[in-house]
């Protein structure tokens, strides 16, 4: 079965010029042309970039779906590097979620400070950094 690059652009929830730019840097192959010189699409397409498109959505960079691809492709090799990159990809977003936690007790900790005053009185801004007093 063939696909329009609409086609493909509903079933993933991704952008037709998304679409043209992983075909650009080799993450999808170019599609055959119609007669009409339209992008005709197999399901091969279909399924790599819904691939594309999960891996994208949980944080993988390019290079990493890059590296994900080719290593789907190879079925018989050990799962071990993709193994690697899914836990340093776990790694970081554990360190963002530990700075968010961070930043989150430091705003609300400034928000207790809070005494409802004037501005010149502001706890917050403060703590913000030097501002001049008049």
């Amino acid at each position: 079965m063939t696909h329009t690059i609409g086609d493909l652009s509903r079933a993933t929830q991704t952008k037709v010029e998304t679409i043209r730019y992983y075909e650009r840097i080799g993450l999808l192959a170019a599609p055959l042309r119609t007669e009409g010189n339209y992008r005709a699409y197999d399901d091969d397409a279909l399924n790599r970039l819904s691939f594309i498109r999960r891996a994208r959505d949980l944080g993988f960079s390019l290079e990493q779906v890059r590296e994900l691809l080719a290593l789907s492709d190879d079925k018989a090799q050990s799962c071990a590097t993709v193994d690697d990159l899914a836990r340093a990809r776990l790694e970081d977003v554990e360190r963002k979620i530990a700075d968010l936690e961070a930043l989150r007790r430091e705003l609300s900790s400034l928000l207790t400070q809070c005494q409802h005053g004037k501005v010149s009185d502001c706890r917050i801004l403060e703590a913000l950094g030097p501002r001049s007093r008049s």
